[in-house]
């Protein structure tokens, strides 16, 4: 085989309170193909991330591709790597966990170097640092990832199929490393509470399907509140999509997206979060999504 073409979705971290421990994967996907009938390595990326400067994305790809021949030993060749991408770049939304896992699971393939999933997502947890996006569009679903020292669990969350995602993106990003760096290193046991109560709850709705506790599940008091003060009206975008009916509201990772979980009401509640945006003088596209089990794969062999 000397092209393939892998598919990675979107993803949503934190779900509120859940920071770094869950995420969930969404149906918005990028495509990325890699052709090595080439004699120079080049890079043309269509969509989302377009806007980058020197094909920043592409590059990604690429940095992981050659990790998988570093990995066993052999050189890697050169490559012609084409994304055509539909999630959003530097938005919260998990666009470098599904770059860096496209750019592994092709090296996997044309290298045949056979690693298994989860020396895969060993080496992307490297490059990105945290598991949670890594694992949900790894596997789909939604997951909750618990590290360890030197390596870390995960467990598959059962999600209603009736579940929609309700996004609001602004146009400006928050690149993931900036806000991070926002986060204090300790915080009080209140809020220690606060979160561990609520991830509990968190978990226990979406699996019995009592849709009712996620306006209260999906709160948080570890991330949230530092990273939307950087970002004036997002509070107004989530109080209005609470408001409008929404099951549960958070910031979607980093953000700045803010993420609505619905049953109904969509386009109402897109409506109110983009008007709400809008007094709030924030430009940006609602989308709307759902949840899905399909993992990253393989559409070369589909």
């Amino acid at each position: 085989m000397s092209k393939i073409t892998i598919k990675t979705s979107a993803t949503s971290a934190n779900m509120g309170p859940g920071f770094d421990c869950m995420a969930m994967a969404l149906d918005i996907w990028n495509t990325t193909s890699i052709d090595t009938k080439t004699t120079k390595t080049s890079y043309k990326v269509v969509g989302e991330g377009s806007e980058y400067p020197d094909e920043m994305y592409a590059k990604l790809v690429h940095r992981c591709f050659k990790l998988v021949y570093e990995e066993i030993g052999t050189e890697a060749p050169s490559i012609k790597i084409y994304c055509e991408n539909d999630i959003p770049a530097g938005k919260g939304l998990g666009s470098s966990a599904a770059a860096i896992l496209a750019g592994l699971m092709a090296g996997n393939v044309l290298s045949n170097a056979k690693l298994s999933s989860e020396r895969i997502l060993e080496l992307a947890v490297q490059v990105e640092g945290h598991p949670d996006n890594l694992v949900a569009a790894m596997n789909g679903g939604c997951q909750v990832v618990v590290a360890t020292e030197s390596s870390f669990t995960s467990a598959a969350i059962p999600i209603s199929d009736e579940l929609r995602a309700v996004i609001y993106v602004p146009d400006k990003k928050m690149p993931t490393k900036e806000s991070r760096g926002l986060l204090k290193d300790e915080i009080s046991r209140s809020d220690a509470v606060f979160n561990i109560s609520r991830v509990g709850l968190l978990v226990r709705s979406l699996i019995t399907g009592e849709f009712d506790n996620l306006k209260i599940a999906t709160d948080d008091k570890l991330h949230q509140p530092t990273r939307m003060n950087q970002f004036f009206g997002l509070k107004n975008i989530l109080q209005a999509a609470k408001n409008a009916g929404a099951l549960g509201v958070f910031l979607s990772g980093s953000g700045p997206s803010i993420l609505a979980i619905t049953k109904g009401r969509e386009l109402t509640i897109g409506y109110e979060m983009a008007d709400a945006a809008d007094k709030s003088s924030i430009s940006g596209e609602i989308k709307i999504s759902k949840p899905t089990l399909q993992p990253a794969h393989n559409q070369t062999s589909s």
